[in-house]
């Protein structure tokens, strides 16, 4: 199984998009349909509506007055977050409850359309947003009723395109016709979302081809910082950085985002054997190695096998102390390579000191680009990195001991990073 939100402004589409998702075969659960449930005449919810806003947001019939709440709301964004504290989190609860009744090869789908927290954002595996041009917009609400001050007003009052693009790890534009829409959300069905949920279910990552050098993207940070959220909450709030090639400003790299999660010791994430004594250890358990395993293949990221060590350096270093666990992603749509490190293991900061090191001298990042364009073109073709990365390794043994005297100099310290 795996939860799906879309989200966009009111009347940008998204339940257009949500019915064609249902026609597939989606399990689709209405937010605002939830959020009526909750506050009906006799839940607590409506209580509570009553004790925050006053007994005249009740109507004759004992039910909720919808407009007369909205007009105190939309026009009050204090207003509208007590209300908001109030609904979301028996949404929240009544959708986690129907969602535990899918079976478990669903795709379940979420429509939500106030979605505006990369924390509530995490909590999916995916999140698909629905955009429209403004006009469009207050078009289709004008067609439902409102007046075209009241269509404008709501759509000032929710957060704006741009910024609820960084929440998604899909966009789709309603700009043409329902059948344009359609058409899109086919291909996303297809070729996303049920290999996604196969994956998942069966705790393998995507496949993915071999190492291609792309322009940097601009939507990389964004990508990163919604994976890491992901991962983070996954991992029950465990750091999580965003390393590799896509983390250095302007750097043509692979459409890959690595990734490195914290642990304590690596046995909580699988059951090797148990790390020298001079390495940074924790009690290990076997519930806490299933538990979180199981949790980073349920958010998307299952576990790849055969990558259990880093190369050591410098040369002659104990392997053991260069150990790792690898989890790829289960999302066809955005490679990923998560890697496990135990919190202050040579692996762990030679990941961020390299990062903040290209990041801070163009001429190291320049030569390291340089080697990998030629490294790319020798291994164009390949169904697999590996061979990439084994070839940049010479050049890295060498830039290690350079990266070791940048950090003396420059006194740098893997702080920890921002959320």
């Amino acid at each position: 199984m795996i939860t799906v939100a879309v989200t966009g402004g009111i009347g940008s589409g998204k339940s257009t998009v949500s019915a064609a998702l249902r026609e597939h075969g989606a399990v689709v659960v209405d937010s605002d349909t939830l959020a009526r449930e909750v506050v009906a005449p006799g839940t607590p919810g409506l209580a509570a509506v009553v004790e925050a806003f006053g007994a005249d947001m009740i109507g004759d019939d004992a039910a909720l007055d919808r407009a007369a709440l909205a007009r105190v709301v939309f026009a009050d964004p204090v207003a509208r977050a007590r209300l908001e504290g109030i609904t979301h989190p028996l949404v929240r609860a009544r959708f986690a409850q129907l969602r535990g009744q899918a079976p478990a090869d669903s795709v379940v789908v979420n429509d939500i359309p106030i979605l505006t927290a990369l924390a509530v954002a995490a909590g999916f595996q995916l999140v698909i947003g629905v955009r429209a041009d403004p006009a469009d917009r207050v078009a289709r609400l004008v067609g439902r009723g409102l007046t075209e001050q009241d269509a404008r007003a709501r759509i000032a009052a929710q957060i704006g395109d741009e910024e609820r693009a960084a929440l998604c790890d899909v966009v789709l534009d309603n700009h043409g016709s329902r059948d344009a829409l359609a058409a899109a959300v086919d291909r996303l069905w297809m070729d996303r979302l049920v290999p996604f949920e196969a994956n998942v279910r069966l705790g393998r990552p995507a496949g993915r081809g071999g190492p291609v050098l792309v322009e940097p993207r601009p939507s990389w940070p964004a990508d990163a910082r919604r994976l890491v959220a992901r991962v983070s909450r996954a991992a029950s709030g465990a750091r999580v950085d965003h390393i590799g090639s896509t983390a250095i400003p302007g750097m043509p790299a692979k459409d890959v985002i690595d990734l490195q999660l914290t642990v304590p010791d690596l046995d909580t994430t699988g059951g090797l054997a148990p790390a020298p004594t001079s390495a940074p250890t924790a009690a290990p358990t076997a519930a806490l190695t299933a538990a979180l395993t199981a949790a980073l293949t349920a958010a998307g990221f299952p576990r790849a096998a055969g990558f259990d060590t880093d190369t050591p350096h410098p040369a002659g270093a104990d392997p053991r102390m260069w150990r790792k666990r690898m989890h790829g992603n289960a999302d066809p749509g955005q490679s990923v390579n998560l890697h496990v490190r135990v919190r202050d293991s040579p692996g762990w900061r030679w990941a961020l000191l390299f990062r903040d090191w290209l990041r801070a001298d163009p001429e190291v990042a320049a030569e390291y680009l340089a080697l990998k364009r030629v490294i790319a073109a020798e291994h164009a073709g390949e169904t697999t990195a590996a061979l990439y990365a084994d070839a940049k390794e010479s050049w890295m043994a060498l830039a290690y001991d350079r990266g070791q005297a940048w950090a003396r100099e420059t006194g740098w310290l893997p702080v920890q990073p921002d959320r």
